[in-house]
């Protein structure tokens, strides 16, 4: 699954981004399936707005972004659905967890909305994350930290294309970002799926084949 942009350009930023000064904004992109992408994106940039622009949450936007020919801002509800259920997964930086229901909840209802994966894979993916002992826990309770790897292991409990993620590891240790690297890298493999990660600072936990700047 193909994603290309064309000059886009949120309008809220309209104001800061002066013409070729982005790999992304006001530029044409096009990056393929599979690839590993990684979006270094200083504060104010627009890393956020970018993600849920793609993710097809909002359409404050000039230019154009697309997913296989589709036009993302055009399209109707329930195609939308069905992108966000087969073939987009997302890790976002503010996790959205239901805050008054557990940790195993919050995967429960991803799982069981696009069933591709077992409730022992679910429950295995907590214990490789670290958090086992906290699936009984409110999600409201758990720390920040916590919160993110329910957050990584909710994204990998669908079937995607591509893995979008902003900011997933802010929260986290070094040894603990490792793990959660280790279990995305597998599942993104298994899918044969991409990498979409905007973070503020460079890293090299994933095979990246391009770095863009925001």
């Amino acid at each position: 699954m193909e994603l290309k942009l064309n000059g886009l350009l949120p309008l809220p930023l309209r104001e800061k981004i002066a013409p070729n000064s982005s790999d992304v904004w006001l530029q044409q992109v096009s990056l393929s399936h599979g690839q590993r992408i990684f979006i270094q994106a200083p504060s104010g940039t627009g890393k956020s707005t970018f993600m849920s622009i793609i993710y097809g949450l909002r359409n404050d936007y000039e230019g154009e972004a697309t997913w296989e020919g589709a036009d993302i801002k055009n399209m109707e509800e329930t195609q939308l659905a069905r992108l966000r259920a087969g073939y987009l997964s997302i890790v976002f930086q503010d996790m959205r967890l239901f805050p008054d229901l557990t940790a195993m909840e919050n995967l429960e209802i991803k799982r069981t909305l696009t069933p591709s994966v077992t409730a022992d894979a679910a429950e295995n993916m907590l214990y490789r994350l670290g958090i086992a002992d906290k699936r009984n826990a409110l999600a409201r309770t758990l720390s920040y930290g916590e919160q993110q790897r329910v957050a990584i292991a909710r994204a990998l409990l669908q079937p995607f294309d591509w893995l979008l993620m902003d900011e997933p590891f802010s929260h986290l240790d070094q040894m603990n970002i490792e793990k959660a690297a280790a279990l995305i890298q597998e599942v993104v493999e298994k899918n044969n799926a991409g990498i979409l990660l905007a973070d503020l600072e460079p890293n090299n936990l994933f095979p990246y084949h391009r770095v863009l700047y925001l």
